[in-house]
């Protein structure tokens, strides 16, 4: 995914954590993503409603995308955690989670709102990796010769540059 520099890619596992985001998706999201949970984001973290500029669009996608990759296993440990989480700290999620919309988002739009391009609009498509069940891997586009592609492009001389001041550390014999 890192030799996809033009394209933010995110692979998600199905209760939402990201397993694994190349440096453009990382740049997109203004942080390094591998790690953390995109439902528990979308709805637990306070900058997120300014971050998505369709934040109820996406908060109602995501709690049906989560719903579609945990199928029939609902009483997953994991998910019975996250669930009950969000549900605690957050009546929208709640809210969501109750209406039990169950829903596949192979494509679309988002827009977001960056602190450093401003706000942009990305076309996404979501595949789901064969031989690894409940994992997709979403790439997001600009339409070509877009503001929104000239804003990618920013968003990677950024990500590129902060690369390059990064120590380089030896490798351990």
């Amino acid at each position: 995914m890192e030799g996809w520099t033009h394209t933010p890619a995110i692979v998600l596992g199905r209760c939402m954590d990201v397993l694994a985001s190349n440096t453009l998706a990382d740049a997109l999201h203004g942080r390094p993503l591998r790690g953390t949970n995109v439902i528990r984001s979308i709805f637990l973290d306070p900058g997120a409603v300014e971050f998505y500029a369709d934040w109820k669009e996406v908060a109602r996608d995501t709690v049906a995308t989560l719903r579609a990759l945990a199928g029939a296993d609902l009483d997953d440990p994991r998910l019975t955690e996250l669930v009950g989480e969000l549900s605690l700290k957050s009546e929208e999620f709640r809210r969501l989670w109750a209406r039990h919309d169950v829903r596949e988002k192979t494509s679309g739009t988002k827009r977001f709102v960056h602190p450093i391009v401003g706000e942009l609009s990305l076309g996404y498509e979501s595949f789901a990796i064969g031989g690894a069940p409940g994992q997709i891997l979403i790439v997001y586009h600009a339409e070509p010769g877009s503001r929104d592609e000239q804003a990618l492009s920013l968003l990677e001389s950024v990500a590129a540059g902060e690369a390059v001041e990064e120590p380089v550390r030896p490798r351990p014999a």
